[in-house]
């Protein structure tokens, strides 16, 4: 679950980690108001879960209230589209308003879960304020990586390396080093899949702070945080991936695809995608219904597949076991019927129920064509894509 910049910062507040003086904005009024507090120069920033903004207008530098005050008006009530949030953008209802700071260095931190070594793993580089996909492209040499241990934790002396590696000032790698040390907390204590400071700072007075925060928190641990669950902003997300959320489907939007994919586990979604690239064509989504999707569910993620306006074919592939096939095929044949869907289905079905499962398609009079197995499934993809007129 994503959370805007200004949640992550109040939650960095909570552990002790130095963060701007900032406040949230609703209207421009609000943000005239809150600016003429922190002092008039200050930098407004759109609230989207997106990174990227201030390449496109969504972060500037104001030298007043009125300043602050016309930029949040032209943010506020639009839509910021940057690399990561497709073409149609995501809106901007707030602005956070922060004070401005004398910065002497921009540095780069970061924790996420290492699945290689399994555990967290702290990321920090001197090149701050770049992404750090393009660091670790140019420069590779120049990320600093440490391990978090599963039971103990980072610990000071780690940590203290973090900092070392980051040429923080003698006078302020103490500070630097209490500061890795809370990140490291935030990430474990409020079940994060990353926390991200970029650019993590030192002012003039070789303080050390977090000037941009960005955290995401793991779904699948949200039960055990009420208070954090209640921070998700849902008109952030695609509005196919809200009804996903509703009816418990795990779904993802993807841009610039044509083929609308439905499976059980995330294993086999990643094998249907790659089998969907090889037949010539780009997937339109990731949709995985899960081991115990019931009739009601498979009806609601077969509606969103055929919602999306991009789809031009969908790829059905199941491996049954908890989920029976004739239990998938019924809920299919429903809500195919229900919306009048025409478009051309490619499934593969193997598993409990498999034979009666593909009766049920074949005598549904849909616009369906069966395959063995998902090897099977590319080729007739690849035929059916060459009659609706080839690939991407």
């Amino acid at each position: 679950m994503n959370i805007h910049e200004y949640q992550a910062k109040e939650i960095l507040d909570k552990f002790g980690v130095p963060t701007p003086h900032a406040e949230v904005a609703s209207t421009p009024a609000e943000a005239k108001e809150i600016a003429s507090r922190i002092g008039g120069r200050v930098v407004v920033k759109a609230q989207v879960h997106a990174g990227g903004r201030g390449k496109v207008g969504g972060v500037k530098l104001v030298d007043s209230p009125e300043e602050a005050e016309d930029v949040a008006a032209g943010l506020i009530g639009s839509r910021l589209v940057t690399k990561q949030t497709g073409a149609n953008g995501v809106p901007v209802e707030k602005v956070m308003i922060a004070e401005t700071l004398d910065i002497k260095e921009e540095l780069y931190l970061s924790i996420v879960i290492d699945g290689d070594v399994g555990a967290p793993v702290v990321m920090a580089s001197t090149e701050g304020g770049m992404e750090i996909e393009e660091v670790a492209e140019a420069t590779p040499e120049k990320i600093f990586r440490v391990a978090g241990d599963p039971l103990i934790g980072l610990t000071t002396y780690h940590a203290r390396d973090i900092a070392l590696a980051l040429e923080i000032p003698a006078k302020a790698v103490r500070q630097a080093t209490k500061l890795i040390t809370d990140l490291y907390n935030v990430f474990i204590e409020n079940d994060c899949s990353l926390v991200e400071i970029n650019p993590l700072i030192i002012t003039e007075d070789d303080k050390v702070v977090a000037l941009d925060a960005k955290i995401n928190i793991e779904d699948d641990a949200l039960f055990r945080h009420p208070d954090l669950a209640q921070l998700r902003d849902p008109n952030q997300q695609d509005p196919l991936e809200q009804r996903a959320d509703k009816a418990d489907l795990a779904y993802v939007k993807l841009e610039g695809g044509r083929v609308g994919c439905m499976v059980n586990g995330a294993g086999l979604a990643m094998a249907t995608m790659d089998i969907t690239k090889a037949a010539g064509a780009d997937p339109a989504n990731f949709l995985d219904i899960g081991g115990s999707a019931d009739q009601d569910r498979i009806e609601e993620a077969f509606k969103i597949i055929i919602d999306d306006d991009d789809v031009e074919m969908i790829l059905v592939n199941l491996f049954a076991g908890i989920a029976r096939s004739d239990v998938v095929a019924q809920g299919i044949v429903a809500a195919a019927k229900e919306t009048n869907a025409t478009v051309p289905m490619v499934v593969a079905m193997r598993g409990t129920n498999a034979e009666e499962g593909i009766q049920i398609l074949a005598d549904s009079g849909l616009n369906i064509t069966g395959a063995p197995d998902l090897a099977g499934a590319a080729e007739v993809l690849k035929e059916k894509l060459l009659e609706l007129g080839g690939s991407n």
